[in-house]
């Protein structure tokens, strides 16, 4: 097994429409989003969650349980702000939908770990603070559907 460090290997996209109900994008669709990994500071989430249920019976006092819904976890990327541009204010602004496409392995095309969350921004928050750290920005995201894991990237064509 060769481990690796997802930092300089994994990428974040915010691709705004994926035509494809499979939710995977075409390399066009790709190419039409931005690439946000340099501007992140910290991902918060970004995974699917399980309810399970509990189903106890009279024959025993262990109690089991079987798979309930799925739900994705609360969902942010915090961003370092720009002192002249305001792309992560606008392009993410309150209500916007798109995909959160994560590369996790890095984007090399054909290769597995594409991971698709749709998504709508419910918060763009700016963090005040006076400790001596470079100015950040929160965007909480809600994942709208059942997001789909470990996709090949897509190849250009």
């Amino acid at each position: 097994m060769a481990r690796f460090n997802r930092k300089g290997v994994s990428k974040v996209y915010f691709v705004p429409t994926i035509a494809s109900t499979s939710l995977i994008p075409t390399d066009a669709e790709i190419t039409a989003g931005t690439d946000y990994t340099g501007q992140i500071n910290a991902i918060d989430g970004f995974s699917l969650e399980n309810t399970p249920i509990e189903t106890p019976d009279m024959a025993s006092t262990f109690v089991s349980k079987i798979g309930g819904d799925d739900s994705a976890a609360d969902s942010s990327l915090t961003f370092y702000e720009d002192s002249t541009l305001d792309d992560i204010e606008t392009d993410l602004a309150k209500g916007t939908s798109g995909f959160i496409v994560i590369f996790s392995k890095g984007k090399t095309p054909g290769a597995k770990g594409m991971d698709v969350y749709p998504v709508t921004v419910v918060s763009n928050s700016k963090a005040y603070t006076t400790d001596n750290e470079a100015a950040k920005i929160t965007v909480q995201f809600t994942v709208t559907a059942r997001p789909v894991f470990n996709q090949a990237v897509p190849t250009a064509g």
